[in-house]
């Protein structure tokens, strides 16, 4: 396998569909698909061995129970489970263009990890999507996404922008180049050394840590934002809690300060 994406998701069924039909129209094939699966109920399991059958890329399960926000601890889960020492990460809310793995595979480097950004959706075009619209990119067409009610905004450019100009616009950005987790990818033997997420954080920046690790480490990060593309199907997050981000914070400027490469609370847990 060329890479491993490897995609978070929780109790979204119709929202991870979405996605794999997204993955299952790639340009480059030669992938497989890590669910990393926070406790969603049976059904979530039911609805990814259906679609198996009807979708060539190799998808693999991997489900911890439901104990409330836990993505840093099935992430780590799955990287292992990853069979590629490439590895690719999003979200199960994110829907890919046909080119984001190609494109995470030509910009691919050793001694760096890639940034990629999203273009998010308001919930009434998240909801008009269907699997046609995904299958001919129509939900990547500014025109397209106009038509059922998008507002005019500069962020558009994400989705119009020619390979030469999103070069530019990477180039140009003022946005740092960090770990996101809807849109990042790195070398799986860099992961494993910063042993993977760090499973005392929850939701609030739990990504950006793991980066702040990789770059303490001697890496340096590649802007993408503007060439791997991939649209946020909008969704509550009733997970948010202000004393969780006030300690992820914490957590995120002890690794700064300390130059910490390496979590205590990672993947040497499994």
């Amino acid at each position: 396998m060329n890479a491993s994406v490897i995609m978070s998701t929780y109790n979204a069924i119709e929202w991870l569909e979405k996605v794999l039909w997204g993955f299952s129209v790639q340009t480059a094939a030669d992938f497989e698909i890590i669910i990393a699966d926070d406790g969603s109920t049976a059904e979530t399991k039911e609805r990814i061995d259906a679609l198996r059958n009807l979708i060539s890329i190799p998808i693999v399960h991997v489900w911890q129970e439901d104990h409330g926000f836990q993505k840093t601890k099935i992430l780590n889960k799955a990287i292992l489970a990853a069979s590629s020492d490439y590895l690719i990460f999003t979200d199960g809310d994110c829907i890919p263009r046909k080119d984001f793995v190609e494109t995470h595979l030509k910009y691919r480097e050793k001694g760096y990890f890639l940034s990629g950004g999203y273009f998010k959706l308001p919930m009434h075009i998240s909801n008009a999507v269907t699997k046609d619209d995904i299958l001919n990119q129509r939900c990547f067409n500014a025109d397209w996404l106009k038509a059922n009610g998008l507002k005019s905004s500069i962020k558009i450019l994400k989705l119009t922008a020619s390979v030469f100009f999103a070069k530019a616009l990477n180039a140009l950005t003022p946005t740092k180049p960090t770990w996101n987790g809807h849109n990042a990818s790195g070398w799986k033997v860099d992961l494993l050394a910063s042993n993977g997420f760090n499973e005392e954080m929850q939701y609030g920046g739990e990504d950006r840590e793991l980066g702040e690790r990789l770059v303490n480490m001697g890496l340096s990060s590649k802007q993408i934002r503007y060439s791997a593309i991939c649209v946020h199907l909008d969704h509550a997050r009733s997970y948010v809690s202000e004393e969780t981000w006030k300690k992820n914070r914490e957590i995120r400027a002890f690794t700064k300060a300390n130059k910490v490469t390496r979590t205590s609370t990672g993947i040497s847990r499994h």
